[in-house]
């Protein structure tokens, strides 16, 4: 076991060797993006910085700022991080952003058989097991069948992604446990979402919640068959690794259903990773709400460590109308800018800064040519299709360089730019087009060498 003192250092610690943009890992499922591009490695991003990176994982911390602590017991220090390699990293200043991780726990069977999409790991997962299944069902004549669980910013976007990857051959079967997909989005975002998805081989089902999921092999037993699947006989719908989804009606009206696929992607509920912290019986652990995220007051510092900051998933802090801000990088990034100043300010003996979170719109992509940008200071407006990709693309770019690591987008490598975004469609359009021709060539050749033809 080490222990490291740091002198006047800023020392960053994640479980990842990647900075993950997360906004844009849906361009990974469809091909529009690098990893490097929206993933590239701390080292690489703080190559020509005095920050020093570890790649650890917490295990549990030791704060010693707590308010009402004797001075003689005070070590000058703010506390100690304990890492599961062993090192110990005493700090002056501390500033937790640990993110959440999907809660596969709400559901039997989730954990084994659902995927969550929220990490680089779970995107290469997902894309893994999509090629899978193409090159599985290629030249067959049913359809990949992919269920999306909740139908929030995450679930819409990935049904979206995931049905125009597809195209004919793959159905993809949207759940949400109310009437309603994007309750709580712009009503423009809301109305295009719907377009897209209707003019897809997405099935929504609206007022139902998942009450297991489970391995299966018999066949195609919901109550509603989609466009694709109609053409097919049930029985040449099932695949060796069928799973089950037994769905229970929230509405009244709807019947219980019983649907098949081959991939289940879970999109419904996070849980912040504090909670899954070690304790160690230690009495001065940092205050969490019934959500697992620490209380702060609003300069963002925890309550009762006046040395310890949150921002992001982490922090428990609300609003100017009294509810919890939403967990988005929109409420991260500028909380991140507030930390910066309230902690050159507090060591610096300046006043902190309240936190006031400035909503500047939602923005959600829906494919390759397809997104959707309500931007907050013109209402009303929606930008929307090939349009509203390419802004919400530029607007992501825009924000990190302005805000967040930058040499991700000084490479000169860089594809994402407003001069080639719509060039780039138009040749990814016709790319699509021929592959799609040549797809269906070779089906209709193999039809014709397997009836003798």
């Amino acid at each position: 076991m080490q222990l490291l003192l740091m002198m006047r250092q800023v020392v960053l610690v994640d479980q990842s060797e990647h900075f993950v943009f997360k906004p844009l890992l849906y361009e990974l499922l469809s091909g529009e993006v690098e990893e490097w591009e929206i993933a590239p490695r701390f080292s690489d991003l703080l190559g020509n910085t005095s920050v020093q990176f570890f790649r650890d994982r917490v295990k549990c911390l030791y704060p010693s700022d707590h308010l009402g602590m004797s001075t003689a017991t005070v070590t000058g220090s703010g506390g100690v991080v304990h890492m599961e390699s062993g090192l110990l990293i005493e700090y002056d200043w501390l500033v937790l952003a640990l993110g959440a991780e999907a809660k596969l726990d709400l559901v039997p069977g989730a954990a084994e058989y659902a995927l969550p999409f929220s990490t680089l790991e779970d995107a290469h997962k997902v894309n893994e097991k999509l090629r899978a299944l193409e090159r599985t069902y290629f030249g067959k004549d049913y359809p990949i069948r992919v269920a999306v669980v909740g139908c929030g910013y995450s679930g819409v976007e990935l049904a979206a992604t995931i049905s125009e990857r597809l195209q004919d051959g793959g159905v993809v079967k949207a759940i949400n446990v109310g009437k309603e997909i994007l309750p709580n989005a712009a009503p423009g975002n809301r109305e295009s979402a719907l377009k897209v998805l209707s003019s897809r081989n997405v099935q929504l089902l609206p007022g139902y919640v998942v009450h297991r999921i489970r391995k299966g092999g018999g066949f195609e037993t919901s109550h509603e068959l989609t466009k694709v699947e109609a053409l097919y006989d049930a029985t040449e719908i099932c695949s060796p690794e069928n799973l089950v989804l037994e769905l229970q009606p929230a509405e009244r009206g709807l019947q219980s259903q019983i649907v098949e696929v081959d991939l289940v992607l879970w999109t419904v509920g996070t849980k912040p990773q504090l909670p899954l912290l070690e304790h160690n019986d230690n009495p001065n652990m940092l205050p969490l709400n019934a959500r697992g995220q620490v209380e702060t007051d609003e300069t963002l510092r925890v309550k009762g460590h006046p040395r310890v900051f949150a921002v992001g998933d982490s922090c428990a802090l609300r609003g100017k109308h009294g509810n919890l801000l939403p967990a988005t990088a929109q409420v991260a990034l500028q909380q991140a800018d507030f930390v910066g100043w309230n902690l050159w300010a507090a060591i610096n003996g300046r006043p902190l800064l309240p936190f006031r979170f400035q909503n500047v719109g939602e923005m959600m992509t829906l494919g390759r040519y397809d997104g959707a940008v309500s931007p907050s200071f013109l209402e009303g407006l929606t930008l929307e299709g090939p349009i509203g990709h390419s802004g919400r693309v530029i607007l992501a770019i825009f924000y990190r360089r302005n805000r967040g690591p930058q040499p991700i987008f000084h490479s000169r490598h860089v594809k994402l730019c407003f001069q080639s975004k719509m060039a780039k469609h138009i040749q990814q359009e016709k790319e699509e087009k021929d592959k799609h021709s040549f797809n269906k060539k070779c089906i209709k050749e193999e039809k014709a060498v397997k009836n003798g033809k």
